[in-house]
């Protein structure tokens, strides 16, 4: 196992000082983001797909580090209602696919994204109840006239590519939030599609990370992972629930807050998620994406590499010698 980052939090710097930035911790292991809501800094697919210098010299950034690229990253929502907003996540995603193949990398992960309620829709409609009813045809139709077919086309796709785990982060506002929907949807559409396995979104749900790995897992659908945390506020969380829609900003009214790692669970959290992962089969990257608004981003991305290095098992996993 070992431990990764999520490279759009040093997008301000050029790819190569990144990389430098990043290597300087110890790590060998990136996901880049290259498109949708991540961003291009590091990496814009529709660039090095047209010019296969630039390509050569950007992997051979990577080359010259000894570092590998964990999965790419192009996070959006494909699904959403306004056509135009639709088209350029979806560009972003096949763009990405298309340089995972030149790149030989199976795994691109992402959101499920989702559809607004009805096809003259301008935004999307997240339904979290299922009452009244409405709210049920309202899911009926985004899963049967939008969400699968889509799925099932860029599934498609992506494996005519080369690209075998579509991994998507379980986040809620977006169709696919938990692992009921994420194997409702991979019954759908078939065993590509997995989960990026990202605990913050989880915490705040009330759901335990630890059981949902072993969940997710025993239906191998866990393909990639990332190392974040969530603070449940003490004070607001019991008084308002977690169905937060208090800005990021204001963080002292928040009911929750997302941290560094080890800020908001300590050790013993991880060290059962670790365990739940290897007992799964799960022995890839825990792939840090920091987005701690208490932290600057050298200390809070630095505090997590060194709280991981106590909870990751590097070495293969030894033989039961002592029941011989």
């Amino acid at each position: 196992m070992k431990i990764g980052v999520l490279t759009v939090l040093y997008g301000q710097l050029p790819f190569a000082e990144a990389l430098d930035k990043i290597k300087s911790y110890g790590l060998e292991a990136v996901e880049i983001g290259c498109g949708g809501f991540p961003g291009k800094a590091h990496c814009d697919p529709e660039v090095l797909l047209a010019d296969e210098a630039k390509l050569k010299d950007w992997k051979k950034a990577l080359e010259d580090r000894g570092m590998f690229i964990s999965c790419l990253s192009a996070h959006g929502n494909p699904l959403h209602p306004q056509k135009e907003i639709a088209e350029q996540f979806h560009k972003d995603w096949r763009n990405a696919i298309l340089l995972a193949e030149k790149l030989g990398v199976e795994i691109v992960t992402g959101f499920s994204g989702c559809p607004g309620d009805h096809e003259g829709a301008k935004y999307p409609n997240w339904v979290t109840c299922a009452w009244p009813t409405d709210f049920l045809k309202i899911l009926e139709w985004q899963w049967e006239e939008k969400l699968i077919p889509y799925w099932q086309e860029e599934s498609k796709f992506a494996a005519d590519h080369g690209v075998t785990k579509i991994a998507f982060e379980m986040h809620p506002g977006f169709s696919v939030y938990n692992p009921y929907t994420l194997l409702k949807l991979r019954e759908a559409v078939g065993p590509s599609i997995g989960a990026n396995f990202d605990p913050s979104h989880l915490f705040w749900q009330g759901i335990d990370p630890v059981k949902a790995i072993r969940y997710l897992g025993e239906n191998d659908a866990i393909f990639h992972f990332h190392a974040k945390d969530t603070a449940i506020d003490a004070w607001n969380s019991p008084v308002n629930g977690n169905l937060d829609t208090i800005p990021y900003t204001e963080l002292s009214k928040r009911s929750w807050l997302f941290r560094t790692v080890g800020y908001g669970h300590g050790y013993q959290v991880w060290k059962d998620m670790v365990s739940a992962l290897r007992l799964v089969g799960y022995d890839y990257v825990l792939s840090i994406e920091h987005e701690d608004a208490l932290a600057s981003i050298d200390e809070g991305f630095g505090k997590a590499v060194e709280f991981l290095k106590e909870v990751v098992m590097e070495e293969s996993l030894a033989e039961a010698w002592w029941v011989d």
